[in-house]
C-alpha cells in the first residue's frame, strides 16, 4: 500500500525528518524549486518503495507529514526546477539528493558518472539516475537514555585540549578491544580514558566526524580522505567511525567521556562541502538549490571559492545560516558535545565587503542561548583576500594561534632575536588578543596540529617527506621551522636522541607554562612520528595512526608533571599580565642572567626569566635555549619546582644566589615561604 501524506499535520517550522509516535514530518528548504519528491527506500537503501510529492510549501520550505513512517526509514529527495547554469540554477530530478538535515547515513558514494548533474561541460544536463550510487538519509529515533549526563563546562583556565583523529587514535592501541579500534567506541575505552586522565587532558578535539566523502582522485591512487575536511552531511556522523552505523553510538561515547571528566569538541567544516566546484557531483545542496546554498561568482555559472576546495557555503543566506545554527544546536542539545573548532573560520565571517567580525554568523552564535555557552574555537584564516585574522574574532571565540607555534619552534631552534616574540607568547599573545575586553585565554597555543609535522618530527627532520602521498613530495608546506639535530629522520646516536628528547621537553614546558589555552596534538606527549610527512590528509595508514607501542614513557611523565604543576600553582589566568604599575592583572618582571633585564638585553642570546609577583609566593620561569649557562636568582630563597632537563621534571630543592642552567631547558622556581 502506497503511503499518503496527512494534510492536517504537516509542519514547515522544523526542517529535516522528525518523527513522533505516529509518523514523520519531512521538510526541505529550496527557494527556487518548482517541485520536490520524497523517495522512500528499503532498509538497505537499494530498492525504492515509494515516491511522493511533498504536498505543501511555505517560505521556500517544502513539507509533509507521513503517517506510519518511523525510525529506520531510508529516504532521499528529487528536486525539480530550472536547469540554467548561467543563472546559478542546476536542478536535475534525475539525481537523488541527500537531505541536508540527515541525522544518519546509509550506503556509500560510488564515483559513477551518474552522480554528476552535467555531462561534457557543466552546461549540459546529465539525465542518468544517480540513486544506486549515492548515500541516503535515515530517519532516527530521538529517544536516548542519557542517565543524567550533564555538560561539563570546564573553565578555559583549566582546559587542556588533545587534538585527535577519531580513527587513528586507537587503531594501534593494544589496550583497546580489537573490535573497537578505529571507531569512536575505542576513544571511550578504559585504556584511552586512563591515558587521557594521566596526562591531564580535559577535552578531546576530534577531527571532522560529520559525514564526509573520499575524493575520487585519492581513491584512484589507493588512498582515502583521512582527515575528513570534505563534509557532505552536517548532522550525521561519519558512518565508518561507527561500529553499528547508528548515530546513537556518538551519544554513548560522549556520555562515557563526560563521566571521566573529559569534554568533547568537534572540528566542524561549515565553509564548504564535498560537492566541490560547478564541475563536481550533484549529491545534495547543488541539486536542492545551488543559488541559495553556495556563494556564486559574478558569472553565476561558477562557484566563488575562498576555501581552496571548489565552493563556499553561503552562510550569509538566512536559511543556510539557520541550517548551520540548527546543526550546531543539534550536536549540543541532542549529542551533548561541549564545543566546536571551526575550520577556515574567516570564511564564515565573509560579508559583502569581506571579513566582518560583527557579521551575521558570529552575531547569531553570540546571541544564541545554547551555543554562546559552549567552547567556540576559530581557525582564524582562509585563502581569500584578507583571510588571515588571528586576533580578529569576537568574544566568546578563542583562536588557534599559529604565531605561538612558529615562535616557540623558532626560539628553541635557536633562531636569533626571538626573545621579545617568545615573551609575547608566554603572556598569551597580548598584541593579538588584549583588546575588545578579550581574556588572556583567547589564544589556543600549540606546537603542532594535524596539519604539519608532529613535535617529534619537528626535532627529527629538516624537510618534509611526503612521498607516500603520490604527489612527488610537492604537497604540504615548506615552512616547518624544524631541525633534525644532526641526522635526517631515525637515528641510533645517543647524543642525537638525547638532544631531541631534551628539546621536545623544553618546547612542551614552554607550551604548558604559557598563558592562554594549551593544545596537544595527540601523540606529541609520547613522541609520535609520521616519518617526516607533514600532510597526512590522505594517509589512513601506519604513517598517521598513533604508535602506542613506541611511546616514550619519560615524555608522558614529563607532560603529566607539567600539567599538574600548571594547575597546582594556578598559573593560568583570564587576565593579561602587566608590568609594575601598568594596571590590573598579574604583575610581572623580566630577568636576564645577571638580574632585571635591561632594554638592550632583549637582543642578547642568553637565558630569559619571567617572574610572576604573587601574594602567596612568586614564580620564576627561566628558559635557556642554548648551552649550559649561569643565572642569578633574585634576592630571596627559591625552591626549584620544575626542571625540564631531568627525569622526572619535578624537583624539590632549596637554592639561592647563582645557579647553573642545563642546556636546552626550562626551569621553574617558586619563592620559599618565610
Amino acid at each position: 500500500m502506497t503511503p499518503a501524506f496527512d494534510a492536517t499535520k504537516g509542519r514547515p517550522d522544523t526542517i529535516g525528518a522528525v518523527c513522533d509516535a505516529e509518523g514523520t514530518n519531512f521538510a526541505l528548504f529550496s527557494e527556487n524549486a518548482t517541485r520536490v519528491e520524497l523517495c522512500l527506500y528499503d532498509n538497505e537503501g537499494k530498492v525504492e518503495t515509494a515516491r511522493l510529492d511533498l504536498p505543501d510549501m511555505q517560505g521556500g520550505i517544502w513539507f509533509g507529514y507521513l503517517p506510519g513512517v518511523g525510525p529506520g526509514q531510508v529516504y532521499g529527495y528529487r528536486v525539480h526546477g530550472p536547469w540554467a547554469p548561467e543563472e546559478g540554477h542546476r536542478f536535475n530530478p534525475a539525481k537523488l539528493l541527500l537531505d541536508p538535515y540527515a541525522r544518519e547515513l546509509r550506503g556509500e558514494l560510488t564515483w559513477d558518472p551518474a552522480v554528476f548533474g552535467h555531462t561534457g561541460d557543466d552546461l549540459t544536463r546529465d539525465d542518468r539516475d544517480s540513486a544506486p550510487f549515492v548515500p541516503k538519509a535515515v530517519v532516527v529515533d530521538p529517544d536516548f537514555d542519557w542517565n543524567a549526563d550533564e555538560a561539563l563546562r570546564h573553565r578555559w583556565e583549566e582546559t587542556l585540549i588533545w587534538e585527535a583523529h577519531p580513527r587513528g587514535a586507537t587503531m594501534r592501541h593494544p589496550g583497546v578491544p580489537e573490535d573497537d579500534r578505529g571507531s569512536l567506541c575505542g576513544l571511550a575505552s578504559d585504556a584511552m580514558i586512563a591515558h587521557l586522565q594521566r596526562v591531564g587532558v580535559t577535552a578531546v578535539e576530534l577531527l571532522p566526524m560529520h559525514g564526509f566523502l573520499h575524493d575520487q582522485f585519492l581513491l584512484d591512487k589507493g588512498l582515502k580522505n583521512y582527515w575528513g575536511y570534505n563534509t557532505l552531511s552536517f548532522f550525521a556522523p561519519h558512518r565508518a567511525y561507527l561500529k553499528t552505523g547508528r548515530a546513537d553510538e556518538v551519544k554513548e561515547v560522549v556520555r562515557k567521556l563526560h563521566k571521566a571528566g573529559i569534554e568533547v569538541i568537534l572540528d566542524v567544516v561549515y565553509n564548504h562541502t564535498a560537492e566541490g566546484s560547478e564541475l563536481g557531483p550533484t549529491l545534495s545542496f547543488r541539486g536542492i538549490d545551488n543559488a541559495s546554498y553556495y556563494l556564486l561568482a559574478e558569472n553565476k555559472r561558477h562557484c566563488f571559492d575562498t576555501t581552496g576546495c571548489g565552493n563556499t557555503l553561503n552562510v550569509a543566506h538566512p536559511m543556510v545560516l539557520r541550517m548551520v545554527i540548527d546543526s550546531l544546536r543539534y550536536w549540543v542539545q541532542v549529542m551533548h558535545v561541549d564545543g566546536f573548532r571551526f575550520d577556515l573560520a574567516s570564511t564564515l565571517g565573509r560579508e559583502a565587503e569581506g571579513f566582518e567580525r560583527e557579521g551575521s554568523f558570529f552575531s547569531a552564535i553570540r546571541q544564541d542561548p545554547v551555543l554562546s555557552q559552549v567552547k567556540l574555537i576559530a581557525e582564524p584564516w582562509d585563502i581569500g583576500e584578507g583571510g588571515y585574522q588571528v586576533g580578529g574574532f569576537p568574544f566568546p571565540f578563542r583562536e588557534w594561534n599559529d604565531k605561538a607555534r612558529d615562535d616557540m619552534r623558532a626560539f628553541w631552534r635557536r633562531d636569533p632575536g626571538l626573545k621579545g616574540d617568545l615573551a609575547q607568547r608566554l603572556l598569551g599573545s597580548p598584541i593579538q588578543f588584549d583588546h575588545s575586553q578579550r581574556p588572556a585565554t583567547s589564544s589556543i597555543n600549540f606546537l603542532a596540529a594535524h596539519d604539519g609535522f608532529t613535535l617529534r618530527d619537528v626535532v627529527s627532520y629538516d624537510g618534509k617527506h611526503n612521498d607516500a602521498n603520490g604527489e612527488d613530495n610537492r604537497d604540504g608546506h615548506d615552512h616547518n621551522i624544524s631541525h633534525n639535530l644532526g641526522a635526517e629522520g631515525p637515528s641510533d646516536d645517543p647524543g642525537i636522541l638525547e638532544a631531541r628528547h631534551r628539546r621536545s621537553k623544553a618546547m612542551l614546558a614552554t607550551l604548558l607554562l604559557s598563558q592562554g589555552v594549551p593544545m596537544l596534538l595527540a601523540g606529541d606527549e609520547f613522541g609520535q612520528t609520521q616519518g617526516g610527512n607533514n600532510n597526512t590528509y590522505a594517509q589512513d595508514s601506519e604513517i598517521s595512526w598513533l604508535h602506542w607501542d613506541a611511546a616514550d614513557g619519560r615524555l608522558v611523565a614529563a607532560v603529566a608533571a607539567l600539567v599538574a604543576f600548571r594547575r597546582e600553582v594556578g598559573l593560568a589566568d583570564s587576565r593579561f599580565a602587566r608590568g609594575p604599575g601598568e594596571g590590573e592583572g598579574p604583575e610581572i618582571t623580566w630577568h636576564g642572567p645577571d638580574g632585571p633585564l635591561a632594554e638592550d638585553g632583549w637582543g642578547q642570546e642568553a637565558p630569559l626569566g619571567l617572574r610572576y609577583h604573587r601574594a602567596e609566593s612568586d614564580l620564576l620561569i627561566v628558559l635557556n635555549p642554548g648551552d649550559e649557562a649561569e643565572f642569578q636568582l633574585p634576592e630571596g630563597t627559591w625552591r626549584r619546582r620544575i626542571d625540564s632537563s631531568g627525569d622526572p621534571v619535578v624537583c624539590d630543592t632549596i637554592e639561592s644566589g647563582g645557579i647553573s642552567l642545563a642546556w636546552q631547558s626550562v626551569s621553574v622556581w617558586q619563592e620559599a615561604a618565610g
